[in-house]
């Protein structure tokens, strides 16, 4: 937390199923904008925003959520047993923000929290952008369930863990010295996930979505085809903008957040009222 920009405000909203750590950032000439919401990665959390909060918070409010269920500050209380639940509390969450059109914003597993929101809750949505989002518009490849099944055992050598973390992320260095990287691994390691596994979201929802989607997929992603993800999208979504990014891996986010955040935020002010 000490690497990002400190919060204006820490938020803790009571939700039915738990209490969900909010943080808000913001500059005194963006007060009164429509506000970004950043959902993190699975086993991740608002740290993980370091390489994008203070680009994006220069142009928008900015709450930053530890989602439910997940490592991080928010504490679930209350089973969550299937999907509307998992869009539930999130729509709870917005209600209490007393935000009426929040741009979303989600990583991987984020991506498909977005999703899934828009599937139930799509009324407090303005637009969403998803960054490589798993789980969305393609399933997830047999290697990377294979690798993932012995990383998620606490009695397996970080060593392992890590070596994981730097697959998906390119290559990149991916150890304790880096402290987004440390963060997830000791996530992986110490928390336990008693949540739905994400479904692979249906032709039939996909067509669904009213909403304005931007969907940038990482062209060497581990995670999945992302060729034939933008092939979907394009295919399926009415109103998206969808593209494979040039050499960036599943941490795309981190690797290129100045163009990110440039796309992210053009996309919102095109959506925006304000």
């Amino acid at each position: 937390m000490a690497l990002i920009p400190k919060p204006n405000e820490t938020k803790d909203i009571q939700t039915k199923y738990g209490t969900v750590r909010v943080y808000y950032f913001t500059e005194e000439k963006n007060r009164d904008k429509e506000p970004i919401v950043l959902l993190p990665g699975r086993s991740a959390s608002t740290p993980m925003w370091e390489p994008n909060l203070e680009g994006l918070m220069k142009e928008r409010p900015i709450y930053a959520i530890d989602l439910l269920g997940e490592p991080g500050m928010s504490i679930q209380i209350v089973a969550i047993d299937n999907r509307q639940v998992q869009a539930e509390w999130l729509n709870q969450v917005l209600e209490e923000l007393n935000s009426d059109r929040a741009h979303i914003v989600g990583v991987s597993i984020g991506g498909w929290t977005a999703i899934n929101l828009a599937r139930y809750y799509p009324e407090r949505i303005a637009s969403i952008s998803l960054l490589d989002p798993v789980f969305v518009f393609a399933p997830i490849s047999l290697k990377m369930i294979a690798l993932s099944i012995p990383a998620s055992v606490p009695v397996i050598p970080r060593a392992i863990r890590e070596k994981m973390l730097s697959y998906i992320s390119g290559g990149a260095k991916a150890d304790k010295s880096e402290p987004i990287a440390k963060l997830i691994e000791s996530a992986m390691r110490n928390y336990k996930l008693k949540l739905p596994a994400p479904d692979q979201i249906r032709v039939e929802d996909l067509k669904k979505i009213d909403l304005p989607i931007l969907a940038l997929m990482a062209e060497n992603s581990t995670m999945h085809n992302s060729k034939k993800a933008v092939e979907n999208g394009k295919k399926y979504v009415k109103d998206i903008d969808i593209e494979s990014w040039p050499n960036a891996s599943h941490a795309i986010n981190g690797e290129y957040p100045e163009e990110v955040n440039s796309r992210i935020l053009v996309f919102v002010k095109k959506h925006s009222r304000d």
